[in-house]
């Protein structure tokens, strides 16, 4: 009884601990970032998202693999927030490593624009309606994902048509033509992946919540 209690207190304790983390990082992020409208775009999703998940956490909790990866995603947020994503050293870094004809953490943040809201997306369908269990809640996750990502790049165009050359830094095209369509092609990837390798993980940590699947079938456990 005690070990369990012990094993207990940490994850009551992780969303707290995610999220001052979070705040920290977004007070480092705004600190000397190169452009503060960019960086306000590309952070205002954990400065809505945070507050959100803070005053619903009691009342509906997610599971911890949840909380993890939004806090990761948020972080990786931050930093094309600071640098802008063009310019982030790290993309640099494996720009001259690979060869690369450009700086790929762009790409690296629309891989994670699929991979975690796809967990997110899952979790909301099987906790609030019938496609608990379903054969269509893993190909109905992955398009939600997508549209995710469409209805972002019709926001980047907004951007794009009211605020002219300003907006290139939020928009990170580098002179790709294509860049829209590998956008949503890096999200596709990221959602489809993510569904295929989390999903077990994420059933187990769902029925820990009370949340069970009767489905034996690719996105679940049951069975």
């Amino acid at each position: 009884m005690t070990a369990v209690a012990h094993s207990a207190v940490p994850r009551r304790q992780l969303p707290a601990v995610l999220a001052v983390l979070v705040v920290l990082g977004m007070a480092v992020s705004a600190w000397g970032a190169k452009d503060r409208t960019t960086w306000f775009l590309e952070t205002v999703w954990v400065l809505v998202g945070l507050p959100l998940l803070v005053f619903t956490h009691r009342r509906f909790p997610l599971t911890d693999l949840l909380y993890c990866l939004l806090a990761f995603h948020a972080l990786v947020l931050m930093v094309g927030g600071h640098y802008t994503y063009a310019q982030v050293p790290l993309g640099d870094w494996v720009r001259d490593a690979f060869g690369l004809d450009r700086n790929p953490y762009d790409r690296f943040g629309h891989l994670m624009q699929g991979f975690v809201p796809a967990v997110l997306v899952r979790e909301l369908l099987s906790r609030t309606s019938p496609l608990r269990g379903s054969r269509w809640l893993a190909p109905l996750t992955v398009c939600a994902c997508l549209a995710f990502s469409a209805v972002f790049e019709m926001l980047e165009w907004l951007a794009a048509v009211t605020g002219g050359h300003s907006a290139d830094a939020f928009l990170a095209t580098q002179g790709d033509v294509w860049d829209t369509q590998w956008d949503m092609f890096c999200a596709l990837i990221g959602a489809t992946v993510s569904v295929l390798v989390l999903s077990r993980v994420h059933d187990r940590q769902l029925d820990r919540l009370g949340v069970t699947s009767s489905y034996g079938g690719a996105g679940s456990t049951a069975g």
